[in-house]
C-alpha cells in the first residue's frame, strides 16, 4: 500500500514550533494549495494542515514565515478525537517527511546561504556491510550560474 502526499504551496501563517514534555520539537502550520481551475474567476484553493517533527520541524520554523512557498513530502494522517459533549471530531493532515524552498533565493529576498531542500538524516545501521562509505555521502552539485533562471512560462524556450 502506498500513502505519499507531495504538495506546494504558501504558508498561511507563521509556522508554530513547540516542544513536547521530551524535548522532541513538533511544528504546525498550514499551506494554501491552488486547484487547477477557477470558479467564476475567482482562484480556488485547498487549506491543509501540516505537521513536522524533530530537525525537520526546526528548519520548517527557522526559514519560513506567512507567504513563503513551500514543498512538502509526507503521508496524510486521520485524526478523530471526542469532545467534552461526546462529541467526535475529525480531521486530516500531512506527516512531513522532507521539506523543500518553493521559490528561488531571489525570489524570498534574503540575502542568507542556505540549502534549498532539508530532508531528514537517515539512521545509519549498525551491520557491517560492504558498501563503500561513499556511497551516503550527498551528492555534490557543481557551479550553476551557466543556467538561466526562467521566471514565467512564458519565457520557456520550446
Amino acid at each position: 500500500m502506498l500513502n505519499k502526499v507531495i504538495l506546494m504551496g504558501r504558508l498561511v501563517a507563521d509556522p508554530e514550533l513547540r516542544q513536547t514534555s521530551n524535548n522532541v520539537s513538533v511544528c504546525r502550520f498550514r499551506i494554501a494549495v491552488n486547484r487547477p481551475y477557477s470558479k467564476d474567476g475567482e482562484r480556488v484553493a485547498d487549506f491543509i494542515s501540516i505537521s513536522a517533527w524533530r530537525q525537520t520541524a526546526e528548519f520548517v520554523h527557522r526559514y519560513f514565515s506567512k507567504g513563503k512557498m513551500i514543498i512538502v513530502e509526507g503521508s496524510l494522517r486521520n485524526n478523530d478525537y471526542t469532545d467534552n459533549n461526546g462529541v467526535k471530531h475529525y480531521s486530516m493532515e500531512v506527516l512531513a517527511d522532507s521539506v523543500s524552498f518553493g521559490e528561488s533565493k531571489s525570489a524570498m529576498g534574503s540575502g542568507i546561504n542556505i540549502d534549498e531542500s532539508f530532508e531528514p538524516p537517515v539512521q545509519q545501521q549498525t551491520q557491517n556491510t560492504q558498501s563503500s562509505e561513499n556511497a551516503s555521502a550527498p551528492i555534490q552539485i557543481g557551479d550553476l550560474s551557466d543556467f538561466e533562471e526562467i521566471l514565467s512560462d512564458g519565457e520557456i524556450p520550446f
